[in-house]
C-alpha cells in the first residue's frame, strides 16, 4: 500500500524567485554615478549654470519614464545639444549674459514644442531627414570642437574666434601662458576615467569627482590657478515664458527646428539601435511626444535641451536594465545625492569636469566609423564635408550646413530617379527591369513602366517625361514585332501622391489618349487609388485604376478586358 502524501507538503515554502526589478535597481544605481557628473559637465559646454544640466536630467528621466517607449533610453542633456545651445545663444545675445540665458530658455521650450507638434501630427516615421553619414560627420567634427575648447579652458587661454582654423593657431600662440598644472590634473582624471570604463558597474565619473575633490583640497589646487565648479544653486524657478522680441522668437524658431532635428536624429538612432539589438518594437510618435514633454518641462524650469544620448543609453543597457524603471531609480539616487552631496560637488576642479566631457564625447572620435563609406565608395565626400563644415563654420552654422547637405542629398536622390521598362522573366509571373535582366522579354504590344522612386513634386515631371520618351521611341521602332497598344504604369513605389504628381499623371493620361494608347495603372496603394478615384479631374477613368499586380494587368490587357470586368 502506497504511503499517503503528506498533508503538510504544500506548507513547504517555494524556492525564492528572483525579483524582476532587481536588474533595474542595479542599473539605476550604476548609471546615477555617470549621469550627474555629465549633467554638470554639459552645463559648462552650454555656458549655463551647473543646475541647468541637473534640472534637464530630472525632466528627461521623469517624462520619458512616464511616456517613452524604449526600455533602455536615458533622456538627459547631450553634448551636441549643449554645444548648439551655446553657439546659438551667443550669436544672438551679443555679450549680454542675462539675455543669453533668456534665449536659452526660449530655445529649449520651442524645441519641446516642435517635438510635441511633430508627435501630434504623427511624423515619427520621418526620422531620416538627417542622413547617417551626415550625422556621423557632424558628431565627429563636434567632438573635435568640444575637446579643443575644453582643453583651452583648462589651459587658461581664451581664443577670440570659434572656427577651428583660427581657434587652434590662437590657442597655440598662447602656449607660454598655459596652466600646465591644470592640464596635468585633467590628464590624470582622464586616465582614471578610461581605467574605470573597463569596470561597467562602477560609477567611474562619480569616483573621479570624489578623487578630484579630495586631491584639490589636499593639494590646494586653487593656489595654482585651478578653478572649481562653484556653488550649485538648485532652486526651481517659477515656470514663466521668457520675455523676448518678435524677431528673437522668429530666430529661435529657426534654431529650434534645427535643434529638434539633430536631437531627434541622435535620440532615435540610439533608441532604434537597441530596439533592433533586443528585438523590441519602436514607437516613434510616442517618443516624439515624450521628448517634447521632457524639453518643455526642462525649459519651463530653466534647464537644458534633452535627448536620448548614445553613451548614457549604452551604459544603461550594459548595466543590465530591463525596463524604464532603471531611469526612475537613477533619478531617486541623484535626488539623494543632490540633497546631501551638492556642496561637495561644487568643490570639483574644472579640469576634472573637462575630463568627464572629453571622455563622454570620445566614443564619437573614432575614424573607423568612416571606413564603410570608403569601402562602399558611397557618401565619402558627404561625410568629409560634414566634418569640415563644423570645423570651418563653427557648431551652429556647421549644424545648419549639415542639415542642408542631408536635405540636398534626399532631393537629389528623388529628383534624379528614373523609370524602368519591365519584361517577363521566363514563363512565370515576375516582371523585372529589362536593362538589368537581359533575359527578361517584353510583352508584345504592351509597354510596362515602373518609376524607381515615389512620385512627388520634385521628380514627377522628370519620371513621366522619361515614360513619354520610351513610348515615342517604341512607336518609332519599325522593327518591333507589334505596335504598342497598351501602357501599364506600376506605381508600387508611391505610397501617396501630391497635387503636382496628380497633375502630371493627368497630363500623361491625355498624352496616352492622344496617341490612341490604353493606359492602365497597376499596384496602386489604397491612398493613391482613393485619391485618383475621387479626383475632380476627369482624366482618371475608373477602369484604368487598380491594385492588380503587373502580371494580372498584362493578362487583362492581352484579353482585351477592362479592370472593372474582374473582381479585385
Amino acid at each position: 500500500m502506497s504511503a499517503a502524501p503528506s498533508q503538510h507538503a504544500d506548507l513547504n515554502p517555494p524556492p525564492p524567485v528572483k525579483r524582476a526589478y532587481l536588474p533595474d535597481l542595479v542599473a539605476g544605481l550604476s548609471i546615477a554615478g555617470l549621469l550627474l557628473p555629465e549633467a554638470v559637465a554639459y552645463s559648462s559646454i552650454a555656458n549655463l549654470p551647473p543646475q541647468a544640466g541637473v534640472i534637464a536630467l530630472f525632466a528627461g528621466l521623469l517624462c520619458y519614464g512616464l511616456f517613452g517607449s524604449s526600455r533602455f533610453a536615458i533622456v538627459s542633456a547631450t553634448s551636441s545639444s549643449a554645444a548648439v545651445l551655446a553657439a546659438a545663444t551667443a550669436s544672438m545675445a551679443n555679450g549680454d549674459n542675462g539675455l543669453r540665458i533668456t534665449l536659452a530658455i526660449g530655445l529649449v521650450m520651442l524645441t519641446g514644442l516642435f517635438f510635441l507638434l511633430a508627435g501630434l501630427a504623427r511624423m515619427g516615421s520621418a526620422t531620416d531627414f538627417i542622413a547617417t553619414p551626415v550625422l556621423r560627420g557632424f558628431a565627429f567634427g563636434l567632438a573635435i570642437v568640444i575637446i579643443l575648447k575644453q582643453f583651452a579652458g583648462v589651459a587658461g587661454v581664451h581664443p577670440e574666434h570659434s572656427d577651428m582654423t583660427r581657434f587652434i593657431p590662437e590657442m597655440l600662440a598662447q602656449i607660454a601662458h598655459w596652466n600646465w598644472i591644470s592640464v596635468a590634473a585633467m590628464a590624470l582624471a582622464l586616465a582614471l576615467l578610461y581605467l574605470f570604463s573597463y569596470l561597467r558597474r562602477i560609477p567611474g565619473a562619480l569616483l573621479v569627482i570624489v578623487v578630484g575633490v579630495a586631491a584639490g583640497q589636499w593639494l590646494h589646487l586653487t593656489q595654482y590657478g585651478v578653478d572649481l565648479v562653484g556653488s550649485i544653486q538648485l532652486q526651481l524657478a517659477t515656470p514663466t515664458l521668457p520675455v523676448l522680441s518678435r524677431a528673437d522668437w522668429l530666430r529661435l524658431g529657426e534654431l529650434g527646428f534645427a535643434m529638434g532635428m539633430i536631437l531627434y536624429a541622435e535620440s532615435y538612432g540610439s533608441i532604434r539601435s537597441f530596439a533592433i539589438k533586443h528585438g523590441d518594437p519602436v514607437a516613434p510618435n510616442r517618443d516624439l511626444l515624450a521628448l517634447g514633454a521632457s524639453n518643455l518641462l526642462s525649459g519651463l524650469f530653466h534647464g537644458m535641451p534633452v535627448g536620448a544620448g548614445y553613451s548614457a543609453t549604452s551604459a544603461n543597457e550594459a548595466a543590465g536594465a530591463t525596463s524604464r524603471l532603471s531611469g526612475w531609480v537613477a533619478a531617486l539616487v541623484m535626488l539623494a545625492i543632490v540633497l546631501t552631496l551638492l556642496p561637495a560637488i561644487a568643490l570639483t576642479p574644472q579640469p576634472v569636469l573637462a575630463a568627464i566631457v572629453i571622455h563622454a564625447v570620445g566614443h564619437t572620435l573614432n575614424p573607423a566609423i568612416f571606413r564603410p563609406y570608403f569601402r562602399w565608395r558611397r557618401d565619402r565626400l558627404v561625410v568629409i564635408a560634414s566634418v569640415i563644415a563644423v570645423l570651418l563654420l563653427g557648431v551652429l552654422d556647421g549644424l545648419l550646413a549639415s542639415i542642408a547637405v542631408s536635405l540636398l542629398m534626399m532631393l537629389r536622390q528623388f529628383s534624379q530617379s528614373t523609370i524602368s521598362v519591365l519584361g517577363r522573366l521566363g514563363q512565370g509571373h515576375d516582371y523585372v527591369n529589362i536593362q538589368t535582366h537581359p533575359e527578361a522579354k517584353p510583352v508584345s504590344g504592351i509597354m510596362i513602366l515602373r518609376p524607381n522612386e515615389p512620385l512627388f513634386f520634385a521628380n514627377a515631371e522628370r519620371i513621366l517625361g522619361q515614360a513619354r520618351q520610351n513610348i515615342m521611341a517604341a512607336g518609332a521602332d519599325v522593327a518591333a514585332a507589334a505596335p504598342v497598344h497598351t501602357v501599364i504604369l506600376s506605381l508600387e513605389e508611391s505610397p501617396d501622391l501630391d497635387s503636382s504628381s496628380l497633375e502630371g499623371l493627368h497630363d500623361f493620361f491625355d498624352f496616352a489618349d492622344s496617341r490612341g494608347l490604353r493606359l492602365l495603372l497597376a499596384r496602386l496603394k489604397d491612398p493613391v487609388y482613393d485619391c485618383m478615384k475621387n479626383a475632380v479631374a476627369p482624366g482618371f477613368p475608373p477602369e484604368s485604376l487598380s491594385a492588380l499586380s503587373v502580371a494580372e494587368a498584362v493578362h487583362l490587357a492581352l484579353a482585351g478586358q477592362t479592370i472593372t470586368d474582374q473582381s479585385i
